[in-house]
C-alpha cells in the first residue's frame, strides 16, 4: 500500500475516509518533521485503514491519527487489529501517548480499548456540511435569505473571485496575518501554507476575493474523495460591508460540486452550536466563534458532533507533564509576558 493512488483509493472509498487520512497529507506532515506510518486491515469481508503521525518532542515521541481510523465502528474485530497495530508502532517508537480524532460520531468501540477522552482536541469538534448532491439552485435555495442576499450584493458591488497562484501567497499571508491580529486566532509561518499548497496540488485551492484589484479575503479548500474542506481563511478590515467571505465560499461550493464532491465541509464551529441555541446568538455584534457560527449556518448545512479526540497513555508522568503542568506554564509565561 506504499503509493497514493491505491492508498487514497482505500481511504477515499470509505465512509469513514477523511482528508487528514490521506497520502499527500501524511507526505506534507513528514517535511515539518513527522514520521508517517500506513496500514490496511481486512477481516469479515471488510476493510479498515489508518495513518498514523509521529513526532518527537523533549519528553519522547508521540502519536497521532487525525480523523482516523478509516473504519466502520461497528466492526470492532477489524478496530482491535487496527489499535493493537497502533500500539506497536506507537511503543517502537518511543511514544508516551497516542491520539487518536475518529472521523466518528461514537467513540465507544475506542473507549473500551482503553482510550480516554482528551483534554485537547487538535480538529473540530462540530461542524456544519453541506449536501451538494442536488442541483445549484437547490443548494442556493437551502440558504439563509440573507447568505442569498449578500453574495448577490458582493458580485454586484463588483468582488471578483480567482484561484490564486504560488506568487499571490505572500499578499494571502498578509492578510491572514491581519485576521491573526484581529480575531486573536494562531497561524502557521508562509512556509507552513506554501508546503501545503505545493504537496497537495489539484487537491487543495487557494481562493481569492478582489474588489479593484484590492485583496479583501481568501479562503483554502481542500478536496478528497467525495469531501471537500474549508481549512484556512482570512478577510481585510476594509470594505467589509463588500460581503467578500459570502461569495469566496460559494465559488468554493460550485468548484467543489464541479469536481465531483457531495459535501462541502465548513469545518468547524462551537460545540454546543444547534437550533436551540440559535436565537440567543443571532446578535450582530456576537463575538468570537458564535459570530463565524452564524455565516457557516446561512450556507443551509446540517451539524455534524464528532466523537471527540480520545487518548492512550503509555507514561502517565509525562502525560501529566505534557497536558497539564507545560500547560500551565504556557499560560503564566503569557501572562507574564503581555505585563513587559
Amino acid at each position: 500500500m506504499a503509493t497514493e493512488e491505491a492508498w487514497d483509493g482505500v481511504i477515499a472509498g470509505m465512509p469513514q475516509g477523511h482528508f487528514l487520512q490521506g497520502y499527500r497529507w501524511g507526505e506534507f506532515k513528514r517535511r515539518f518533521g513527522w514520521q508517517v506510518r500506513r496500514v490496511v486491515a481486512e477481516g469479515g469481508g471488510k476493510r479498515g485503514a489508518v495513518q498514523l503521525l509521529i513526532h518527537p518532542t523533549p519528553l519522547g515521541a508521540i502519536g497521532y491519527v487525525p480523523r482516523g481510523p478509516a473504519v466502520d465502528p461497528a466492526h470492532k474485530e477489524l478496530i482491535s487489529g487496527l489499535v493493537e497495530w497502533l500500539h506497536s508502532r506507537a511503543r517502537e517508537a518511543g511514544c508516551f501517548y497516542l491520539k487518536l480524532e475518529p472521523n466518528a460520531l461514537d467513540a465507544t468501540a475506542f473507549l473500551e480499548m482503553g482510550f480516554r477522552p482528551s483534554p485537547q482536541s487538535l480538529q473540530p469538534k462540530a461542524t456544519i456540511v453541506v449536501d451538494l448532491t442536488a442541483d445549484l439552485e437547490t443548494i442556493a435555495a437551502r440558504q439563509k435569505p440573507k447568505t442569498r442576499y449578500n453574495i448577490r450584493l458582493a458580485a454586484r458591488k463588483g468582488v471578483a473571485v480567482e484561484k490564486a497562484t504560488m506568487s499571490d501567497l505572500p499578499t494571502f499571508y498578509q492578510l491572514l496575518q491581519e485576521t491573526s491580529r484581529r480575531d486573536g486566532f494562531f497561524i502557521r509561518s508562509e512556509d507552513y501554507y506554501r508546503q501545503a499548497l505545493e504537496v497537495m496540488g489539484d487537491k487543495m485551492k487557494l481562493l481569492l476575493a478582489t474588489n479593484q484589484e484590492e485583496l479583501l479575503a481568501g479562503i483554502v479548500v481542500a478536496r478528497f474523495g467525495e469531501e471537500a474542506i474549508y481549512l484556512y481563511g482570512a478577510s481585510s478590515n476594509s470594505h467589509r460591508h463588500l460581503m467578500p467571505n459570502y461569495l469566496l465560499q460559494w465559488q468554493a461550493i460550485m468548484w467543489a460540486k464541479e469536481t465531483g464532491c457531495r459535501r462541502y465541509d465548513l469545518w468547524g464551529i462551537p460545540e454546543t452550536a444547534g437550533p436551540e441555541k440559535d436565537e440567543a446568538q443571532e446578535l450582530p455584534d456576537q463575538p468570537g466563534m458564535w459570530g463565524v457560527y452564524r455565516f457557516k449556518k446561512g450556507f443551509g448545512g446540517e451539524i455534524v458532533r464528532y466523537a471527540g479526540a480520545l487518548d492512550y497513555v503509555y507514561s502517565p508522568w509525562r502525560y501529566w507533564l505534557w497536558t497539564t503542568l507545560i500547560p500551565r506554564w504556557q499560560r503564566l509565561w503569557g501572562r507574564m509576558a503581555m505585563t513587559d
